[in-house]
C-alpha cells in the first residue's frame, strides 16, 4: 500500500470516441464504450453501506426509499463528474495517467474541498477576501433597500 503523500496514478483510456456513444463510425462497439457501460451499471455506494453511514451520523435516523435513491444517485453523479474532470486535467497536462493532483485540483476548484494528507504536505493558508469600505457601503444600501419592501 502506498503512503498518502505518493501519487497513485490510474491509466486514462486512450480513445478518441465519445464514452456516451456505443458505436464508432463503422458501427462497431468500442472497448471504451463497453467499459464505460459496465462501470455505469455498478453503483458507487450500496444501500446497506449508505444506511451504515447514516447510522454513524445518527443512530435513530431512517431514510425514505426516495431519499435513499436520491443519495445513491448523487454519489454516482459526484464520482462520475470527478472522474471525467480529473481525466480532462490529466489530458490537459499531456499525461497518460491520472494523478492525485488532478483529483485535488478538481475537488478544490469545483467543490472548494481540500483533502489533507495527499500530495504536498504544505499548509494551505486561509485567504480572507479583502472587503473595501465602498463594498461595505453598497451592502448597507442594498440591505436598507430590501427592508423598505
Amino acid at each position: 500500500m502506498s503512503s498518502p503523500t505518493q501519487s497513485n496514478p490510474m491509466a486514462i483510456p486512450q480513445t478518441n470516441s465519445n464514452f456516451n456513444s456505443a458505436t464508432n463510425s463503422a458501427g462497431i462497439i468500442s472497448n471504451a464504450s463497453k467499459t464505460a457501460n459496465h462501470i455505469e451499471s455498478q453503483p458507487i455506494l450500496s444501500k446497506p453501506r449508505l444506511l451504515e453511514l447514516v447510522r454513524e451520523v445518527d443512530a435513530t435516523a431512517q431514510l425514505d426509499e426516495d431519499v435513499e435513491e436520491l443519495l445513491l444517485q448523487i454519489a454516482d453523479d459526484f464520482v462520475e463528474d470527478a472522474v471525467k474532470s480529473t481525466c480532462a486535467y490529466a489530458k490537459h497536462r499531456k499525461a497518460s495517467k491520472v494523478e492525485v493532483r488532478d483529483v485535488q485540483l478538481h475537488l478544490e476548484r469545483k467543490w472548494n474541498m481540500w483533502i489533507p494528507g495527499f500530495g504536498t504536505d504544505e499548509l494551505r493558508p486561509y485567504k480572507r477576501a479583502a472587503v473595501s469600505e465602498a463594498h461595505k457601503q453598497r451592502l448597507a444600501l442594498i440591505r436598507k433597500t430590501i427592508k423598505k419592501y
